[in-house]
């Protein structure tokens, strides 16, 4: 049932009240007692916060620290979620400075609590106690082993890649669907292989128990496996009298059932999340498991929701509220604040991408003088790509930016592909771009690679010298295909229609090579539009070369720790950040929502989430950027054409009234002298415009 509580400031403050300084809301979810209790907690709603208290709560309440569960999604939030709780519980329990440190033992993420619950049963359920445990690089080289054993690497046909063939695999383990369902709705371009696929995934299966090695898919499905045995669920549940789970919308449906097993009747179960914070469904998480949660506990489970928010402004919140309020499915939830501000998020209409860099870079620079840091501002777009030209506008102004959801734009591995057959075929003896892409081609190894660079390394005409090379017969059609393209490249430079030429030649490559092939093409369209802006191929890949955009993946890299820089994201990465001034870009159909990600409902409404996550992470200031007109990489003779762009769906007129509405630049108005009335012309254009038709 859900609770229906006033909504207000902290409960009145007494000195005798620990809880004084919690809401209305945090308190109940706090002070709950009994039954599953699920939070929905708002955006900016102190939820961390709150999870923690309600922990202290029940220690202060006689609960044992040892047995309670607590699982949150990455190790930082983990060690956040003790580091409060001591906190907490030092200040109310007034502990001294000699007293014992306070720690939950079993606080960790969903795969290291398998692991460790693993390791205490192996001996019963027939692993060994030594088992090791396999990272992402590991498991695809290890699926990449077994492919070549079954002898699909030699197949004539496509045979999907390793990273490909890992993604399904844990796709069908996460999602608990069969393989040909998963297939069908997120791989149809591999059905064709659907009977290999099961006796790859079955191989791998054996390989991995023969030699102890556990991914990280197994530690989840091993853990599932165990409480489905009615003795061991038994023992394992009767560990935790709690458990207490963060982020619930992120689960996916393996999680949900341990969940299940070890709490059938919801006594000592609290998950907290937000329904209209779940983008994760490309990782196999289901916006399903929360919402459908008050119905597995029925009339027990009980719903608190946070609606007071700590983060943003009112306008902000108003014109988020908006885009989420026409989602189809969601809890009601309308968040509020007592920040009151008169300025309102912007709408911003500008001509193209470039005009859109160009505003960034100077609202960022703008804002910065008003004296507020750069850390403090954020762009956030739907994909990594679109960052690339702000990138380089960044570059340009010397606004030093550190990027996060992606590897830097010009190291991702499939735009060194095709930026190394340019530079090969820019200059023949260059051997490392020459290494990389001669083992793009299926049947050429290191060994064939390295013994045609070796040739063309000591003949006079390297390009005549990979003409005449004889390629293994594994790869005889590709390499012919292959070599007319690069010869081509080599002898009649056309730019940019060199990058198009080199892409048509790449794109079947581009497939069997990587998975999430769709997304990563967008980063070659964006690819092209940059080149564009290059007179010669030469000075596209010198300028590239000497002057990067400056990004990282996940870290800091290149400024220092304590250097001030702008922080670009996707919106992914951003979530459960918070910033001054968020920037976001392409608020328009195509971008946001995706247009690989309207195929259905649910990707729809997830893309709308995604909107509202972006939106909410901003604190002061929040700009939406809706360029005219958009660049769409064709691959055609025509090249590159534009469109113009409509709005986001996201963002009707029923919602824009929440904006305030820019159109940037603003054209300067020059007064110009009125001509007086009767003057005489000095040129007759008319007459002269007439004549060219007598």
């Amino acid at each position: 049932m859900s609770v229906a509580l006033p909504s207000g400031s902290p409960a009145p403050s007494d000195p005798s009240d620990v809880l004084a300084e919690l809401n209305v809301q945090q308190r109940a979810a706090v002070e709950h007692d009994g039954g599953a209790l699920l939070v929905i907690a708002g955006a900016g709603s102190g939820k961390t916060n709150t999870l923690a208290w309600r922990v202290a709560n029940l220690v202060m309440r006689g609960a044992d620290l040892q047995r309670i569960l607590l699982m949150t999604f990455s190790r930082r939030a983990a060690a956040e979620m003790e580091r409060r709780v001591r906190q907490i519980l030092t200040r109310v329990l007034r502990f001294g400075p000699n007293s014992a440190p306070i720690n939950l033992p079993w606080t960790g993420t969903f795969h290291s609590i398998g692991a460790r619950l693993l390791r205490d049963y192996a001996t019963r359920i027939g692993i060994s106690e030594a088992f090791t445990i396999h990272d992402q690089s590991d498991s695809q080289d290890l699926m990449a082993l077994v492919r070549h054993q079954l002898g699909f690497s030699d197949s004539k046909n496509r045979f999907p890649a390793k990273a490909t063939c890992l993604a399904i695999y844990s796709r069908v383990t996460n999602t608990c669907a069969p393989l040909a369902q998963v297939l069908t709705e997120s791989f149809p371009w591999c059905s064709p292989w659907a009977a290999e696929m099961k006796r790859l995934f079955a191989a791998y299966v054996c390989e991995k128990q023969s030699q102890a090695i556990f991914d990280y898919d197994d530690l989840l499905l091993y853990w599932a496996a165990m409480v489905a045995e009615p003795t061991l669920r038994g023992e394992i549940a009767a560990r935790f009298d709690h458990i207490l789970v963060d982020e619930y919308q992120d689960t996916n449906r393996l999680q949900a059932s341990i969940l299940y097993a070890l709490k059938p009747d919801g006594s000592g179960l609290t998950v907290v999340g937000d329904d209209a914070q779940a983008i994760y469904s490309f990782r196999a998480a289901t916006v399903r498991n929360i919402l459908e949660f008050p119905a597995q506990f029925r009339p027990e489970a009980r719903v608190v929701t946070l609606e007071r928010n700590y983060r943003s402004t009112e306008p902000i919140l108003m014109a988020s509220n908006a885009v989420i309020g026409l989602a189809r499915e969601r809890y009601a939830k309308n968040l509020w604040t007592e920040r009151a501000s008169h300025v309102k998020p912007r709408l911003v209409s500008v001509g193209d991408e470039a005009e859109q860099a160009r505003y960034i870079a100077e609202q960022v620079l703008a804002y910065r003088e008003s004296g507020a840091t750069l850390k403090a501002q954020a762009v956030l777009f739907r994909t990594s790509s679109h960052s690339a030209l702000l990138e380089i506008e960044l570059s340009r102004r010397d606004i030093p930016f550190v990027k996060y959801g992606g590897l830097k734009f010009l190291e991702a591995a499939h735009v060194k592909d095709i930026l190394s057959v340019l530079r090969w075929a820019q200059n023949p003896r260059a051997r490392v771009a020459g290494f990389r892409v001669a083992q793009l081609l299926p049947g050429i190894g290191p060994a064939n690679a390295s013994k045609l660079l070796d040739l063309m390394g000591s003949a006079a005409d390297p390009v005549l010298a990979l003409e005449t090379f004889v390629a293994p017969a594994a790869a005889a059609v590709d390499w012919a295909e292959f070599r007319a393209t690069y010869l081509q490249l080599c002898r009649f430079s056309r730019w940019p229609g060199d990058l198009e030429q080199v892409w048509r030649w790449y794109a079947p490559h581009l497939e069997r090579i990587y998975e999430a092939a769709d997304v990563r093409k967008q980063d070659l369209e964006q690819l092209c539009r940059i080149a564009a802006s290059y007179g010669t191929r030469e000075r596209f890949l010198t300028e590239l070369t000497l002057d990067p955009p400056q990004a990282t993946s996940d870290e800091a890299g290149v400024p220092k720790k304590d250097d001030d820089f702008l922080v670009l994201s996707t919106i992914h990465s951003a979530k459960g950040q918070e910033w001054k001034a968020v920037y976001i870009l392409n608020v328009i159909d195509g971008c946001i929502p995706s247009d690989m990600s309207t195929g259905s409902t649910e990707e729809i409404e997830e893309e709308r989430r995604l909107l509202y996550v972006a939106m909410t992470r901003a604190r002061q200031d929040l700009h939406l950027l809706v360029p005219q007109r958009f660049y769409v990489h064709q691959q055609v003779v025509n090249g590159d054409r534009h469109v113009y762009a409509s709005r986001s769906r996201f963002i009707p007129e029923a919602v824009a009234v929440h904006f305030e509405r820019v159109g940037w630049p603003v054209p300067d108005i020059v007064a110009r002298p009125v001509p007086k009335i009767g003057a005489r012309a000095t040129l007759d254009l008319g007459a002269r415009i007439r004549q060219t038709w007598d």
